[in-house]
């Protein structure tokens, strides 16, 4: 969706802001004026959460960077967004496969987006300020020695708690997408 139209920007804009508004507890001590302010002085990033809200990630600001400042926007729909599944994990991965090839891979549609697959640091911040992901599972983004030997790392909640698992970076399932985070 792209939000070069004033009006695109505005209903994008009053979408955030509603939510926000809603969800005070991701974001304690922010104030929506200071989110507003750094979206104005970075508008890339309107582009990158209008990507993450027309695929069904539902972003809000999970919270702030202690050295920069930067607000966090991280993907808060309830289960992994609608239209980010079915994918493996990265390129290599897609290419590996040689038949039922899914659609794509999750590096590359976040790359897409110019966001991030949140790393398990930021899936467990995601986690602490609600329940996601209780039917659904998310990539996560893979430290370099995982990849290395075939593997991607996934996470989900099940049973009260938040799991963070291995599975072959070739695979892909109707029920995995990815959580993107974006520092503005």
């Amino acid at each position: 969706m792209a939000i070069a139209s004033p009006p695109r920007r505005r209903a994008l804009l009053a979408t955030l802001q509603a939510r926000f508004e809603a969800h005070p507890e991701r974001h304690p001590g922010l104030a929506w004026a200071d989110v507003a302010a750094r979206l104005a002085a970075a508008p890339q990033a309107l582009e990158t959460l209008a990507a993450m809200e027309a695929s069904g990630g539902e972003p809000d600001v999970i919270g702030r960077e202690h050295d920069t400042g930067r607000v966090l926007f991280g993907d808060c729909s309830t289960e992994s967004p609608a239209g980010r599944r079915s994918l493996c994990y990265d390129h290599d991965a897609w290419t590996s496969r040689k038949e039922n090839r899914p659609a794509g891979s999750a590096m590359a549609a976040a790359d897409a987006m110019q966001a991030a697959l949140m790393t398990e640091a930021e899936y467990r911040q995601l986690q602490a300020l609600g329940e996601f992901d209780l039917k659904t599972s998310s990539w996560l983004a893979t430290p370099a020695d995982v990849r290395g030997r075939g593997g991607a790392l996934f996470g989900d909640r099940r049973y009260g708690r938040v799991f963070i698992y291995h599975n072959g970076a070739q695979s892909y399932y109707a029920a995995r997408g990815f959580r993107c985070v974006l520092r503005v």
